[in-house]
């Protein structure tokens, strides 16, 4: 940890633009010198200044760098194995270098198989103490969005795949949902028509108010079909605990529903 503690000396945690770095395996804190350039990998030291996957040889030994020029932290994947950052952006050898907003980003270096290993960064800003221990202080709970009765059940219905945490899970068709609801809500009216309408309100309402996941069209991307949209819909909805899988009760036994396959 000698390289950790040179490059961290004599810098205020609070110092706009220090970066601090950690793995499973080490940590350190850089200040914001221009030309300075940290290295991550499988290696060790001095090839190295993080180890990452030190047991994984999927993992390169120089596997990533992050150089400090221009006011700004620039990462760069270095490996043979792809990085990757929030929203599924990924980083090949062939990619040019991206630079590291203020605050937390998370990358995963791709491993052997399923492995992967993640690198924690962050990138303090002005009047910021940089990451602190917070282990005592109370959980900050999930942002829950609102939906009255008729849009939950909709939602469940259309999501139930979802709910159940199958893998790669995708929304109902609306026709075989509209089946499903008639049988649920045999006064309620519901058809495909309604459903379209019903969503895309939802996705309105939701999209104004800051949802994680873009809900509505590109116009320069043109007009893409609606499955995509209501993905993300659903997917944000049971990742933020909206959704949650108790709400399968809300449908009764489905052994007598028509056949659920879209």
């Amino acid at each position: 940890m000698t390289l950790t503690t040179s490059l961290a000396r004599g810098v205020a945690p609070a110092t706009p633009g220090t970066l601090h770095a950690r793995t499973v395996t080490g940590e350190l804190s850089a200040p914001p010198r221009p030309g300075l350039t940290l290295r991550f990998g499988r290696g060790e030291e001095p090839d190295v200044d993080l180890g990452v996957g030190v047991d994984d040889l999927g993992v390169s030994r120089q596997h990533g760098e992050l150089s400090y020029r221009h006011g700004l932290w620039w990462l760069r994947n270095t490996g043979r194995q792809l990085v990757r950052l929030p929203r599924g952006r990924m980083m090949h050898l062939s990619t040019e270098a991206i630079p590291l907003d203020t605050g937390y980003t998370p990358l995963f270096v791709k491993g052997s198989g399923y492995r992967e290993h993640l690198v924690e960064l962050y990138v303090a800003g002005h009047d910021d103490p940089g990451p602190v221990s917070r282990r005592t202080a109370e959980t900050v709970s999930p942002k829950i969005w609102a939906l009255d009765d008729d849009e939950r059940l909709l939602l469940v219905v259309l999501g139930q795949r979802y709910l159940l945490y199958e893998e790669d899970a995708r929304p109902l068709t609306y026709a075989t949902a509209a089946k499903q609801l008639a049988y649920l809500r045999p006064d309620a009216g519901w058809n495909e028509r309604r459903i379209e309408h019903r969503i895309e309100a939802v996705r309105r309402r939701l999209d104004r108010a800051g949802f994680r996941y873009p809900l509505l069209h590109d116009k320069s991307e043109g007009r893409p079909g609606d499955n995509r949209l209501l993905h993300n819909l659903i997917k944000g909805l049971v990742e933020s605990t909206t959704l949650v899988p108790p709400d399968l009760d809300r449908m009764e036994d489905d052994t007598a529903w028509p056949d659920s396959a879209p």
